[in-house]
């Protein structure tokens, strides 16, 4: 099929991105400079740094990834700025790689095009932004100034992708600056991102975990592709990706019924919706409550062996493996010249058809077919069933 027939998914009031507050941690690995690829010319420099977010979120970590080839010209692409000094997405500009440091041609570039850092401070005490075109120089400058501990603002773009059929996410940087946070309270770890969500991306009687008190969001995000299994895309392509809602009281049927109506119910076609939502992840640590401690170890409460709070550490445990992405709140944006707030829901933006790539799904149909036909082909297959809360109203829906 050509690629003038390929269908191509657009996406419009889309975003996705996050914002981490806390305390750098570097390592080894957090940092690789000038590091030559084996299969080519590329050198580059790569930043995979961790940030301690308090007890609450975990370590979540961010990246940054960029270089130049010794045997070609390489080229830097970004977009220009209007007469207003507001970013122009229409107008793309290739900037060759020798001038990436040239004033003149900057100046023409809008400025969400650049990677800003800011980890030094002025004379007079306030911070010192400085703006980069390319990750391999914003990375060098980093390693240079950012120190273990110090409490950062980091901001970026959500990347997805597909590896052995598991959706990753990644946290690309594109902003690094020093924090004001001055108490572990006040670290974050946010996210923002829109999700596609069709009538059986969420069900309470089904999908809700007692455990953790959650409702599983089976929703759809989109992120640009180049090929996959060998199959050109280069274009917008669905990633199914679970998230997790949890609800202010699951007791109150009213609240939990209207939440579900307002956000999650979807009539016809397939709804968008952006949500502000919360990381936890690798190192998160689960606080136990008085409830669930067991009963030996109340006594030795009892009889002063242990503390209460003793006791309640003890009984914590480390949620290291842990990487949820947990829905808090639809968007609110302020539209229009009286700033009117509107939720950012966009019901039926698509129907089902729109998100089928035919082509891609023809391929993938008859690799599907010649496996089956292998003769060691295992057609197999396991489901696992799904928990539900033990409330009376949730049972009977």
């Amino acid at each position: 099929m050509s690629n003038t027939t390929k269908k191509v998914i657009k996406k419009s009031d889309w975003v996705s991105s996050f914002n981490l507050i806390g305390a750098a941690k570097i390592t080894e690995h957090t940092f690789k400079i000038d590091e030559k690829s084996e299969k080519s010319s590329w050198i580059y420099n790569l930043l995979n740094l961790g940030i301690d977010c308090g007890e609450k979120f975990g370590t979540v970590f961010c990246e940054m990834m960029g270089g130049y080839s010794e045997e070609q010209a390489g080229l830097i692409y970004a977009h220009g700025k209007k007469e207003d000094g507001s970013d122009d997405f229409e107008t793309q500009i290739q900037v060759a790689w020798e001038d990436r440091f040239n004033d003149e041609i900057l100046e023409t570039i809008g400025d969400l095009s650049f990677i800003t850092v800011g980890l030094e401070k002025t004379d007079k005490g306030s911070t010192f932004y400085k703006k980069f075109l390319a990750p391999y120089d914003a990375i060098a400058y980093i390693k240079e100034h950012l120190e273990d501990g110090m409490v950062v603002n980091v901001k970026g773009t959500l990347k997805y992708s597909s590896y052995q059929d598991k959706v990753q996410v990644r946290k690309n940087v594109t902003s690094i600056v020093l924090s004001k946070a001055d108490d572990v309270s006040k670290y974050a770890a946010r996210f923002t991102q829109s999700v596609l969500l069709n009538k059986d991306s969420a069900n309470l009687k089904d999908n809700y975990d007692k455990d953790k008190g959650v409702m599983y969001v089976d929703g759809i995000v989109l992120d640009y592709l180049k090929e996959l299994n060998g199959v050109e895309i280069k274009g917008q392509y669905p990633y199914n990706k679970q998230f997790e809602y949890e609800f202010p009281d699951i007791s109150n049927q009213k609240q939990c019924t209207t939440i579900m109506e307002k956000l999650f119910k979807v009539k016809k076609g397939i709804n968008q919706v952006t949500f502000e939502g919360e990381f936890i992840e690798g190192g998160a640590t689960v606080k136990a409550t008085l409830d669930d401690i067991p009963e030996d170890i109340k006594d030795l409460i009892a009889c002063g062996v242990f503390t209460e709070e003793e006791a309640l550490a003890k009984c914590s445990s480390n949620g290291g493996r842990e990487q949820r992405m947990i829905l808090r709140r639809p968007m609110v944006k302020l539209t229009g010249d009286d700033k009117i707030p509107v939720v950012q829901k966009f019901e039926e933006k698509y129907q089902e058809d729109d998100l089928i790539l035919d082509y891609l799904n023809e391929t993938i149909e008859q690799n599907v077919e010649n496996a089956m036909n292998a003769p060691e082909a295992d057609t197999s297959a396991t489901t696992d069933g799904g928990s539900s809360a033990d409330m009376d109203w949730l049972n009977n829906l």
